[in-house]
């Protein structure tokens, strides 16, 4: 489990866990309880909403040019805290959070390439954000959760 847990993610866990209008108040009822991470294939970030509300931005690395990265809109189908593919020489994917088949969000340790395009069509994140990523969506879960590929 990740023990450098971000105060805001231990204050965002925390609505989800007691009611989020607790948090962030009864004007985003729509959106209560809720996680949409949008993906920015031209931009290389990640911006995670929680009930609606900019909450954390994080630099990617996504599907390099022999390799795509699906675009669309997603809910998570499985979570690993540590996978290794089986595609790609059993490549180490901790905090995996799985979309669309063996396309995953998960932790890199080449954090060097975050902000440019370098994977095989996985959407990578440094090893915290992916940690804490993968704790919201465990707080909140999969069916509360949208990761959406955008050009």
């Amino acid at each position: 489990m990740h023990t450098a847990i971000s105060a805001k993610l231990i204050h965002v866990t925390a609505a989800a866990l007691t009611g989020a209008a607790l948090l962030f108040g009864a004007g985003n009822a729509a959106h209560a309880n809720q996680i949409v991470a949008t993906v920015s294939l031209s931009q290389q970030v990640m911006e995670v909403r929680v009930d609606g509300r900019p909450t954390f931005t994080w630099k990617v690395s996504t599907g390099d040019r022999a390799h795509i990265t699906p675009t669309g809109s997603f809910k998570p189908t499985r979570m690993h805290e540590m996978w290794y593919s089986k595609k790609y020489d059993n490549a180490p994917m901790p905090h995996s959070v799985f979309f669309s088949g063996g396309y995953a969000v998960h932790a890199t340790y080449a954090v060097n390439r975050l902000g440019h395009p370098a994977s095989h069509g996985c959407v990578r994140l440094h090893p915290d954000a992916a940690a804490d990523f993968y704790q919201l969506v465990e707080a909140f879960g999969p069916g509360n959760t949208s990761i959406v590929i955008v050009k």
